[in-house]
């Protein structure tokens, strides 16, 4: 933040704050007004980094904690797997039935992404996200007290309904309330939930094993049931905690929130949140190249993630442990892939730049699939390359995410942007759950190889990207500005504005 004595401004200012509109008036009364780096005057009564925290604080533990518990809930079977369900349940060995439980999951998961995150603007944060968790929390309930295959594949459909909101929605609302330069520490933390999820997952699984029998229930069934019932819990507080958008906050001061949206159109331009998103809106969209390069880059990540996410405990057990050290040693991977991600997203928004910090990760995922793949006879060095894999897969999807999703100006491009890159990513979480097959065990030599061979496609779209981002930038350099649009048509635009720069 930067103290200056007060300019002269303009009646026309581009952030005046008249009644009735969606613009700031920088012309507040101060001696002595902050500006911050973008040039917009912070309200007198606070400075940039004081409304920062508060923002953050209201943010981003909610949602970190909303996608923890959703990430929980779909990814705890692999740890019931390894005390019993299959056998409890009576799933044939050989018929692949467990990984098609898994697949169900995706299918409503994916084809409901886009019209979630309408639902989400029509509905309010707080009102949709809530309500979709409270309901996977119950599902997660249910599929601790079915009786057969037929009913973990119900309960695993509905569970991938519920479940279908949670990362988009919560991605699209974050990316409402910082600037770009920003944005990446907070994307990391909330998308590190996942890793936190993991590690949480491996000591809670750990611990209900000594539940087992307890009231004839075997310990798979617990995890499923305990965990369901504490998402329930805290769905129902977080109805009152999960934030709403810039412009509707009432947490916040009128000032502060005409100071946050004015910040954020001087980075992205102007939102048009006033308005619904419409079936035009959806296909203008679609016309973009960018978008489908966006949907490549995240879905050649989910294939490793998902693998991982699925099977590390069952990869892991081949190592010689007992079911409760698995699910033990499936907790320091998840761990140290927190780690390296904030240090990722601390680097990347301090040099404001996202490409290299894109590919770097990636790389350090190849290698860790390149030892699973080549050695089988040192365990020691097998599960160090669990590490490397964790770690370089989730540190590169925030980072993928972020910068696609930042990179989309206005409401309804992000929502619909964000929702398409998140849903047709997901597509490989399908091919994740049949590239571990119990026939390949212990080696598992095809789905170290088709993961690497997806990572390296999300090397190659986030190359694609760049180029295609930094291409635009200097054509739009080239030809300037003032090309006649009115501020209306700039704001329908969004990133397609000749106004507007991309991140790199």
């Amino acid at each position: 933040m930067v103290k200056h004595a007060k300019p002269t401004e303009s009646p026309d200012s581009e952030f005046r704050h008249d009644k009735g509109t969606n613009y700031y008036d920088p012309d507040i009364a101060r001696t002595d007004p902050e500006y911050d780096d973008l040039g917009v005057i912070c309200p007198s009564h606070t400075t940039e980094r004081r409304l920062m925290a508060k923002i953050d604080l209201r943010v981003i533990p909610v949602l970190s904690i909303l996608y923890l518990l959703a990430f929980l809930d779909r990814t705890n079977i692999a740890n019931a797997a390894v005390y019993g369900l299959s056998t409890d349940l009576g799933l044939v060995s050989g018929t692949n039935q467990y990984n098609t439980a898994l697949t169900i999951f995706f299918v409503p998961y994916i084809l409901f992404e886009i019209p979630s995150n309408i639902f989400l603007k029509k509905l309010k944060p707080h009102i949709w996200l809530s309500g979709c968790m409270f309901v996977f929390g119950l599902v997660t309930i249910c599929q601790g007290l079915v009786k057969g295959y037929s009913g973990l594949l119900a309960t695993r459909f509905f569970l991938g309904l519920a479940e279908t909101g949670m990362f988009p929605g919560s991605f699209y609302l974050i990316g409402m309330w910082y600037k770009r330069s920003e944005a990446q520490k907070r994307y990391s933390f909330f998308f590190s939930s996942t890793t936190l999820a993991g590690a949480f997952g491996g000591l809670l699984a750990a611990a209900i094993g000594n539940m087992n029998g307890v009231r004839g229930y075997l310990a798979w069934r617990w995890i499923f049931i305990l965990e369901g019932v504490v998402t329930c819990v805290v769905a129902i507080v977080f109805f009152f905690l999960i934030p709403s958008f810039p412009e509707d906050a009432a947490w916040l001061s009128e000032d502060e929130r005409a100071y946050v949206k004015a910040r954020l159109q001087a980075d992205q331009g102007r939102s048009a949140a006033e308005r619904n998103i419409s079936f035009k809106d959806v296909r203008t969209i679609f016309k973009d190249y960018k978008i489908f390069v966006g949907g490549f880059m995240y879905f050649g990540l989910i294939v490793p993630a998902y693998g991982y996410a699925f099977f590390a405990p069952g990869i892991i057990k081949t190592y010689g442990y007992s079911a409760i050290q698995t699910q033990l040693h499936s907790v320091p991977p998840w761990a140290t892939a927190f780690g390296f991600a904030m240090i990722v997203a601390f680097f990347s928004d301090t040099l404001k730049h996202r490409f290299l910090f894109t590919l770097f990760p990636i790389c350090v995922s190849i290698t860790g699939f390149a030892i699973l793949l080549s050695v089988h006879t040192n365990h020691n060095l097998e599960y160090a390359a669990l590490f490397l894999v964790t770690s370089g897969t989730y540190g590169a999807m925030p980072v993928v995410v972020c910068w696609f999703t930042q990179n989309l100006g206005g409401h309804h491009r992000r929502a619909v942007g964000t929702a398409w890159q998140i849903g047709f990513g997901n597509i490989g979480g399908i091919i994740a759950t049949y590239a571990f097959l119990s026939s390949d065990a212990p080696l598992y030599k095809t789905g170290y190889a088709i993961c690497i061979g997806f990572v390296c496609l999300s090397a190659a779209s986030c190359v694609t990207y760049f180029v295609s981002v930094w291409a635009q930038n200097r054509s739009r350099e080239r030809a300037g500005r003032n090309l006649g649009l009115t501020e209306w048509e700039k704001t329908e635009k969004g990133d397609m504005s000749p106004d507007y720069r991309y991140q790199l």
